[in-house]
């Protein structure tokens, strides 16, 4: 891991542990073990104002190149959940893969049990959204 433990900004930090209390009782099965795992990993978690935020870090409507190994390649955006759009590759955080990145850098490799099983994927790109909004100024 990059910078030793996840990276998340203040004000996203606070909306994520809302969308886990209440995703506590909605999820089931590997979505809910996914959100049991992040959940921990938020306890050790560098929580930074905005203006100290590390542009490689994965967070809210970032623009994130993944692989696995061999398997595949994809460019995702991680996004909230009411914003969540796959034909146009928008992943909710609150997907087994939208946990797994978030708070990762550039160049991690994160291991995480996703639907198709337990994969090693590697951050290969990231890209905050310029032109929007930031997540920090809509709450």
């Amino acid at each position: 891991m990059k910078h030793g433990s996840l990276v998340l900004e203040k004000k996203e930090y606070v909306y994520i542990k809302s969308l886990l209390n209440v995703s506590e009782h909605t999820e089931e099965g590997k979505v809910q073990t996914s959100l049991d795992k992040f959940a921990e990993e938020l306890k050790s978690a560098k929580i930074l104002d905005e203006e100290e935020m590390l542009d490689d870090v994965v967070r809210l409507n970032t623009v994130v190149t993944i692989t696995s190994g061999d398997d595949w390649k994809k460019t995702i955006q991680i996004v909230k959940p009411t914003e969540k759009d796959l034909k146009n590759n928008k992943i909710s955080i609150l997907t087994p893969i939208g946990i797994a990145l978030f708070g990762y850098a550039l160049n991690d490799v994160v291991h995480w049990d996703l639907p198709g099983g337990r994969k090693e994927v590697e951050i290969l790109k990231v890209t905050q959204k310029e032109g929007e909004e930031s997540f920090s100024t809509l709450i």
